[in-house]
């Protein structure tokens, strides 16, 4: 599988680039947006933690399975992207506790932070119930983390 971005001692790091489908008529990134690269840039993370999300939503017992879903964001909107600018997608755990991960996300575009972002990731089961992050994946974050 190839990996977009990399694992930096600061966590993950990812670029993209604003192509007119993520700007307004004005060729300011859509507000919305922002959510799908900080989607990229969870997503990534885990991909390089040697994680893949389709395995682990499978188990044979459902209550086995494990899924992330976001249960808060908070989102501090600094400065607007333009169209073309080149994104730097900043992810990184911030604390892990039991059924739940919190994570930390920047957007920067040529040093200057866009957007910060807080995000309260829930860990579920194949049933939807909350389950605690098995010790191996949260091994994996931790040690991203270093």
């Amino acid at each position: 599988m190839e990996l977009a971005g990399e694992l930096t001692e600061q966590g993950h790091v990812l670029r993209q680039r604003v192509y007119y489908e993520d700007t307004d008529f004005s060729g300011v990134v859509y507000h919305a947006r922002y959510l799908h690269f900080l989607e990229r840039g969870r997503t990534d993370l885990i991909r390089h933690l040697g994680v893949s999300q389709s395995g682990i939503h499978q188990a044979d017992d459902p209550v086995d399975a494990v899924a992330f879903v976001v249960r808060r964001m908070e989102i501090d909107f600094q400065s607007p992207a333009r169209m073309d600018d080149i994104l730097t997608i900043r992810t990184r755990s911030d604390e892990i506790k039991g059924a739940r991960m919190t994570l930390v996300q920047e957007i920067e575009c040529n040093g200057r932070t866009l957007i910060a972002a807080k995000v309260l990731v829930a860990v579920i089961n194949g049933l939807g119930r909350a389950r605690r992050l098995p010790e191996a994946l949260q091994a994996k974050f931790l040690r991203a983390d270093k």
